[in-house]
């Protein structure tokens, strides 16, 4: 099985605990904060759709550069908007991955800020660690944030204490 076949089935498998933690912050908590360090609810929320696009950043691209290229940020405005902004980019990491060839996620790829680089990786690593772990690593703090606000926490790998 060719590797993009293999991230795009990952990815679709993650995807499901990645909606399911989504849809439970509801829009009126958007702005809320654990921490005056800590990003907003909504934001953190839209940071976790926004991350699919990454897919097609790393894939397309020998490098990507924060200072010469904008991302799409995820502005949603109600947890609808916020399902639908994932699910759609969603739908453009798995098509993506699906159609990149084993050379193309063997070869380097750079991500910058103007003259610095931040991280120079193999294309297949940069996928792991800019998109799916990524994407894990902030399912995680928002499960915090729903267990603060008191909101059931939906299982991930199992169920969680909120679930029999």
């Amino acid at each position: 099985m060719a590797l993009g076949i293999s991230m795009a089935a990952e990815l679709k498998h993650e995807a499901s605990n990645t909606q399911k933690i989504l849809s439970r912050i509801p829009g009126e908590h958007f702005e809320w904060k654990p921490h005056e360090k800590s990003m907003a609810a909504g934001r953190l929320a839209s940071h976790i759709a926004e991350l699919t696009q990454w897919a097609g950043l790393i894939i397309n691209m020998p490098e990507f550069d924060f200072t010469k290229t904008p991302l799409n940020r995820c502005k949603a405005a109600d947890t609808k908007e916020l399902l639908d902004f994932f699910e759609q980019n969603l739908e453009q990491a798995i098509a993506t991955l699906q159609a990149a060839t084993d050379e193309v996620l063997n070869e380097n790829w750079i991500l910058r800020r103007g003259e610095i680089v931040v991280v120079s990786l193999p294309k297949k690593v940069a996928l792991r660690s800019m998109l799916m772990n990524h994407i894990i690593h902030h399912r995680g703090q928002l499960s915090v944030y729903l267990r603060l606000l008191n909101i059931p926490v939906p299982g991930m790998y199992g169920p969680s204490a909120d679930e029999k």
